[in-house]
């Protein structure tokens, strides 16, 4: 996805949303905020980790369905988040799957975070970027400048669409059904890897957050960014890290 038009939120963008502040991730990664929050129940973890850098991404493009896959600074992100990841202290200790979109940047980076982790890539449709549809390959200027009044709206309705495209509510019913139905479900409890693009990590971000569809918008993801949730079998739910890149290489 291009970057977001709208300034990203300093309380959250960079930092993290739970207990703990001003702690390095690895050592927060033992601390459970379920103390804080009454919450009930092993967390099933979620660590969230952005696809890295493509040619469209580099310019600032929309970049959905089309497939472009990782430059060589995206293969180099790929594998210094794979190296931190694999560390025996990092958020994803323990991995029991890595899930990925089945879009080819995520895939390679997928596939370097799975080496590293020594465990298997599922490719899952429902993480999927969203479909731009006729603004795909367009910077933000250039489709706002083609379609005004539609750009507009489709920024402040979730239920718009681009033309072609698919809608950001779309994109959540979907996020959320893999959510529902494949990681609370067949990963509960266990700390599972998410590599995906921007609006299905957003999205996941939300549901654990209980926030509106303005959330799109006021949080930055980096390339190769790492966040964390944690979603408690009582319905409660934890975001613990958002956009951390702070690889080693």
């Amino acid at each position: 996805m291009v970057s977001d038009p709208v300034v990203s939120d300093p309380v959250v963008s960079g930092a993290v949303v739970s207990d703990a502040g001003g702690m390095p991730p690895e050592a927060r990664a033992g601390m459970q905020p379920g103390v804080w929050t009454g919450a009930v129940g092993a967390p099933t973890r979620l660590v969230l980790l952005r696809h890295g850098q493509t040619a469209l991404s580099a310019q600032r493009r929309y970049s959905g369905r089309g497939d472009p896959p990782l430059s060589d600074i995206g293969l180099r992100q790929a594998k210094a988040a794979a190296h931190r990841l694999a560390q025996p202290d990092s958020v994803a200790a323990g991995t029991r799957a890595v899930l990925c979109s089945p879009l080819a940047r995520a895939r390679q980076t997928a596939d370097e975070v799975a080496a590293a982790l020594g465990v298997s890539v599922m490719p899952v449709a429902g993480l999927i970027e969203t479909d731009f549809g006729g603004w795909e390959g367009l910077t933000f200027a250039e489709a706002a400048a083609r379609d005004p009044e539609r750009h507009r709206h489709w920024l402040s309705d979730p239920t718009a669409t681009p033309p072609g495209g698919e809608s950001f509510q779309q994109v959540h019913e979907r996020v959320r059904a893999v959510l529902d139905e494949l990681i609370l479900t067949a990963y509960a409890g266990s700390t599972v890897m998410v590599v995906s693009h921007v609006t299905p990590i957003k999205t996941l971000l939300r549901i654990a957050l209980d926030s509106g569809p303005s959330t799109l918008f006021r949080v930055h993801l980096d390339l190769a960014s790492l966040s964390v949730a944690e979603f408690y079998p009582d319905g409660h739910a934890s975001v613990r890290l958002v956009n951390d890149t702070c690889h080693p290489g």
